[in-house]
């Protein structure tokens, strides 16, 4: 059977279900964010339901990206909204709120940088056009929830430098670690999920920007690494190579459970 080819699409790109395996990256790069942390900490039940939490996120991905999902936008989007609507306050001074364009912005570049490394580590590089193309289709993860649209950078080269700025900014407080270490617990989660949380964490931790995986205290070494690099090449392999049906199964079963009004 031939690989299948890298996505070129942000639909394609979404689809994948390997893409889920940068989910705890992005939490952990979200929360970073203080006032994402704070609103997840204040307003969440997020580490008492994370099958939960996840549907939801996926339903929303799914339905903004996925034109399949379409006819599913407005319902869901609205939904988010009313969740987020609730979701503002004040962390060391400053007001924060889920409505904010720069919490916005932070959220969907998180989105857009994890299943971009996930997709680096499966196909490798890209025409540049395609790399362009899938970075363009994620700005509406932010834009229609109110993003307005010139606040995501204009192109790769633009999303690198603000990349760069935000993480040299970010300052990972004690609700952060807070969050993912109750991830990573599970305890309110069905045993099957517990049981893979070990190997959730260690893909999280390889998957993190160095000064980030530091001030999760997510431990880390040169063994580490080498295991990571070995099971990325394994997962290089054989991923490509699975029927379309089997990749993209979580988007599948996600699509199929949507409301439509």
């Amino acid at each position: 059977m031939s690989p299948s080819r890298s996505p070129r699409t942000g639909a394609q790109l979404g689809r994948e279900g390997i893409v889920l395996a940068g989910a705890g990256a992005a939490i952990a790069l979200q929360v970073a964010h203080r006032s994402v942390a704070a609103g997840v900490q204040q307003h969440s039940d997020f580490t008492a339901d994370p099958l939960g939490r996840l549907s939801r996120t996926l339903q929303y991905i799914f339905a903004i990206v996925l034109p399949e999902a379409h006819p599913a936008r407005a319902t869901v989007t609205n939904w988010v909204k009313h969740a987020h609507d609730p979701v503002e306050g004040i962390v060391d001074g400053a007001r924060y709120s889920a409505a904010d364009p720069e919490t916005q912005r932070w959220v969907t570049a998180t989105l857009y940088w994890t299943a971009e490394q996930i997709r680096w580590r499966i196909w490798g590089e890209q025409h540049p056009d395609d790399a362009e193309q899938i970075y363009r289709n994620y700005a509406v993860l932010g834009t229609a929830l109110g993003m307005p649209h010139e606040y995501w950078p204009q192109d790769r080269s633009a999303f690198q430098q603000y990349w760069d700025r935000q993480l040299s900014a970010l300052e990972v407080t004690a609700a952060a670690r807070q969050i993912m270490a109750n991830l990573f617990a599970a305890q309110s989660a069905p045993a099957w999920l517990r049981t893979g949380m070990p190997l959730a964490r260690f893909l999280t931790a390889g998957l993190l920007p160095d000064q980030i995986r530091v001030q999760l205290d997510l431990a880390w070494d040169s063994v580490d690494s080498r295991r990571e690099d070995r099971l990325w090449r394994v997962v290089r392999k054989a991923y490509p190579r699975l029927p379309a049906g089997i990749r993209h199964a979580p988007a599948r079963v996600v699509v199929g459970g949507l409301r439509y009004a």
